[in-house]
């Protein structure tokens, strides 16, 4: 749980942890967050570890892959709402991973080759994003 004593916003860490956390999320150029839809939203656990910093986000291009029994559309919506808060810079290329078994193969032994495409299209987003 959040246990600074300021907003973050503020980036006046006390705490050594969120110190480290801020300069880890500083020395990345930007984020591929991914991520599973847990009842129609992201989980706890990413949002918990966001919220702890505050400026470090601005500007960072971020995309979503996100991964579910519908693949992760809501949760997607839903993030979007916070990095379009953080000011991070989102880019035109997420991806939704479905995971519902078909006729042909198990959930287990489905292969995400069906999302080439996609992933090569975010790629060339953050490529020219970066460049």
């Amino acid at each position: 749980m959040m246990d600074e004593p300021k907003i973050p916003y503020l980036g006046l860490y006390v705490h050594e942890k969120t110190r480290k956390w801020s300069e880890l999320v500083q020395s990345y150029d930007g984020f591929v967050l991914v991520f599973p839809q847990y009842n129609w939203g992201y989980p706890a656990v990413l949002k918990n570890a966001i919220d702890y910093l505050g400026k470090e986000w601005q500007g960072k291009p971020v995309s979503l892959v996100t991964f579910g029994g519908h693949g992760g559309s809501q949760a997607q919506i839903a993030m979007k709402l916070v990095v379009t808060g953080l000011k991070m810079a989102a880019l035109p290329v997420d991806l939704q991973v479905n995971l519902l078994p078909d006729d042909s193969t198990s959930t287990a032994d489905r292969k995400l080759n069906t999302y080439n495409t996609q992933a090569a299209l975010l790629k060339t987003a953050f490529e020219n994003e970066l460049s």
